[in-house]
């Protein structure tokens, strides 16, 4: 078996003066599983990263979205945070193809075991009393993005956000918007320098027929949430799409 001295050494930029290079925490956090492998061989490896975490789950109107972030819930959940649901006005009251509003405030609760907050007043409390360790707004809409960028407060989701960050506690996004690299690319600019704000991984999802679109790799959520508690953005940041052949 590879001892751990030769598994780590072609990883020298993990430590740089005895300190975690921000490089190195971005490895470790995303290859923790295979490094508690080798340095506890033949252990079965039982880890809760996010055990006593309490997490506000914020889902905007990305409807066509939706499906794809319920799984990270339950990913969240197996690592033992306790998520609570929060949903803006149009994830409370609009019926689409992808499904109706009913369903998706049943799913959320089925899966958190929570009563999804949908209302001003139900997520103005989150600030004062300090309910969650952090937050993140997953699908993050463009009209959610615009709105935290010039400190507009007029949903649910937007209250949830404010009144997390008079906290100084992390606000995670993952974004879905077909704007992003249009409009509201000036708004993703001042999002990206805010103090407290996190970014799941994004890139084009359909750069050729959707060249402004940016859409969050739902699947470094948990990661970027790792290391967001440390106080590290998990890079890259920007991830290139994966374009088929022609």
């Amino acid at each position: 078996m590879q001892s751990s001295a030769e598994f780590f050494r072609p990883y020298g930029f993990l430590v740089q003066r005895g300190r975690t290079s921000r490089r190195g925490f971005s490895y470790i956090v995303s290859n923790y599983r295979a490094l508690l492998k080798v340095v506890m061989p033949g252990r079965e490896v039982f880890s809760m990263r996010l055990e006593g975490k309490r997490i506000g789950f914020v889902v905007t109107g990305s409807h066509c979205t939706i499906a794809e972030v319920l799984p990270e819930i339950t990913r969240l959940n197996e690592e033992g945070a306790q998520v609570y649901p929060i949903i803006s006005y149009s994830v409370n009251c609009t019926d689409t193809r992808f499904g109706t509003a009913d369903y998706w405030k049943e799913e959320l609760e089925k899966r958190t075991g929570h009563r999804v907050i949908k209302s001003i007043v139900e997520a103005e409390p989150i600030g004062p009393q300090k309910l969650f360790d952090v937050m993140i707004i997953a699908p993050c809409t463009g009209n959610t993005l615009a709105k935290l960028a010039n400190g507009i407060t007029d949903t649910p989701a937007l209250m949830a956000a404010k009144a997390h960050l008079r906290n100084l506690r992390p606000v995670i996004l993952a974004i879905s918007t077909n704007d992003g690299l249009g409009i509201n690319a000036k708004n993703l600019g001042l999002v990206l320098n805010m103090k407290n704000i996190y970014f799941v991984p994004f890139g084009q999802d359909n750069p050729l027929e959707k060249a402004n679109s940016l859409m969050a790799h739902l699947d470094l959520l948990v990661n970027t949430v790792i290391a967001a508690l440390q106080g590290y953005q998990l890079q890259p940041v920007l991830v290139s799409p994966r374009i088929a052949p022609a």
